[in-house]
């Protein structure tokens, strides 16, 4: 039985809602967790600054020494969770490609994972994006590919026209 889900995507892809679906579908209790929770547990002090994690007028996305810290710090109590027996969905974006799920399959090895990248086209995630107005423009249609880069899945959803329900329902039936 699969253990965790790491659900890649670039911002504004439908993330977070498939996320929200699969707790709803799946037949076991799944939590949550992602870059987003770490970002908002992280102190103020890192939030937009060089050290941190800042965010640029393009939307290009800044990390520093002090983030990466605390980043592997979180991996691998993410990891600890799932082998203390939770059932984990991590919801993420892999701004270093295929080294940033390096990160993640290191601390995640000898547990049972499923990879799912989430795909948007860049101008339909640019226009969610705009919608929500929480996010710095750009920063969608940046990641839209560059969060894939050489990144390898069991499976991929794509958002652009399906919905998060269809795509958590195809995610769930992989999750045996």
């Amino acid at each position: 039985m699969t253990q965790v889900i790491v659900v890649n995507g670039g911002s504004s892809s439908g993330k977070s809602g498939i996320v929200r679906c699969l707790q709803a579908v799946l037949p076991d209790p799944w939590l949550a967790l992602g870059t987003d929770t770490l970002v908002e547990a992280m102190p103020t002090s890192l939030q937009a600054s060089d050290g941190g994690i800042a965010f640029a007028p393009d939307g290009e996305v800044i990390v520093g020494a002090a983030f990466r810290t605390l980043e592997r710090a979180w991996i691998e109590g993410v990891s600890a969770m799932a082998r203390a027996g939770a059932r984990v969905i991590v919801d993420e974006v892999f701004l270093g490609g295929a080294h940033s799920q390096q990160r993640w399959q290191n601390a995640l090895s000898e547990l049972r994972v499923l990879w799912v990248g989430v795909r948007c086209d860049a101008t339909v995630a640019a226009g969610r994006e705009t919608a929500r107005g929480d996010r710095t423009i750009g920063m969608a249609a940046s990641q839209a590919e560059a969060v894939h880069h050489d990144v390898v899945y069991d499976l991929e959803v794509d958002t652009t026209c399906a919905e998060a329900m269809e795509c958590a329902r195809t995610i769930a039936a992989h999750c045996t």
